[in-house]
């Protein structure tokens, strides 16, 4: 009789060595975790290399891809989460309800005639929740309120007449493909802000890129040429709000002045003449722009093609 297989489950922490028979059943081995952890196999998720993707209950562990000493990530809910999860999902369908009532109720905005405390109230992020059943939620959700309380998003939410009901993120195991998501032209806003082994969190600037582009959404549903000038536009404003905040463009200077004068071509947007440095020469500031200018379409390209948001807003 062949030997058993061992595999390490952690989940939250803490980590399960379990050894089994290798003819055992991948449902058996859920059972065995529901006892130690009271996650119900509906709810787990597994994150391990060499797992297949699509797993049957009546798979043995051999032929789910599990080797003997294999370390596996299970995530999920209890069942008492769940209930909570509900209970706060209940609560948000609630204040979105009242939010949509009293905007009906509302009259319609014009610009520039309203107080600037009425619009902050308005157009900003109404409401802010991580995925309570990945790890770190605090740290989630810090991270979001960061973005949510950005100087430069704030600034264009306000300009632009932007209001967005919920920010939350994307479970990288849920939708491994995407890196944004639009619901309903700003009823909510998904972001992938965490790296693909839930060891950490994305790059600032990078989920901020993705926010601009899920906010585009807001207008136009569709990556055509109308949303490739918005969205260009809103990267452009965020850039020229934080320079301005920096003392002005005129004191950046060098690459990273570069960068920012290429933002305002690239990402969609109309393209046009580099105006080099001083003290460079024209070719060379054309070539590096050039550079920056092609890094960053591809760069947009990738956010089209990671975004789960499509159609007419």
């Amino acid at each position: 009789m062949d030997a058993s297989i061992t595999l390490h489950i952690s989940h939250r922490g803490t980590l399960h060595t379990l050894s089994l028979p290798p003819d055992s059943t991948w449902h058996s081995l859920q059972t065995h975790l529901e006892e130690l952890t009271r996650v119900p196999p509906s709810n787990q998720k597994f994150l391990g290399k060499g797992l297949k993707k699509r797993i049957s209950p009546d798979d043995t562990l051999g032929a789910a891809g599990v080797k003997d000493g294999v370390k596996i990530q299970m995530l999920g809910p209890t069942p008492e989460e769940l209930g909570g999860m509900k209970a706060a999902e209940d609560e948000k369908a609630r204040r979105d309800r009242i939010m949509r009532e009293r905007a009906l109720k509302q009259p319609v905005a014009v610009r520039n005639t309203g107080s600037s405390s009425s619009a902050s109230l308005n157009y900003r992020f109404h409401a802010i929740a991580p995925l309570p059943h990945l790890p770190r939620p605090d740290a989630a959700r810090a991270l979001l309120q960061r973005l949510a309380d950005d100087p430069a998003i704030r600034h264009i939410m306000q300009r632009h007449q932007f209001a967005v009901g919920l920010l939350t993120e994307l479970a990288p195991h849920e939708h491994p493909n995407l890196l944004g998501l639009n619901v309903n032209a700003g009823q909510e806003i998904k972001l992938r802000i965490r790296t693909d082994r839930y060891d950490g969190f994305r790059l600032y600037a990078d989920i901020r890129r993705v926010l601009c582009h899920e906010l585009t959404h807001n207008v136009h549903g569709d990556h055509d040429n109308d949303f490739k000038e918005l969205n260009s536009q809103l990267n452009r404003e965020v850039t020229q709000f934080e320079s301005a905040r920096a003392g002005g463009a005129h004191r950046l200077g060098g690459a990273g002045d570069l960068l920012r004068r290429s933002q305002a071509y690239v990402l969609g947007g109309k393209t046009g003449s580099v105006t080099p440095l001083p003290n460079e020469s024209p070719s060379k500031g054309g070539e590096d722009a050039a550079g920056t200018v092609s890094r960053l379409r591809k760069e947009e390209e990738e956010l089209e093609r990671s975004c789960g948001t499509t159609g007419s807003s």
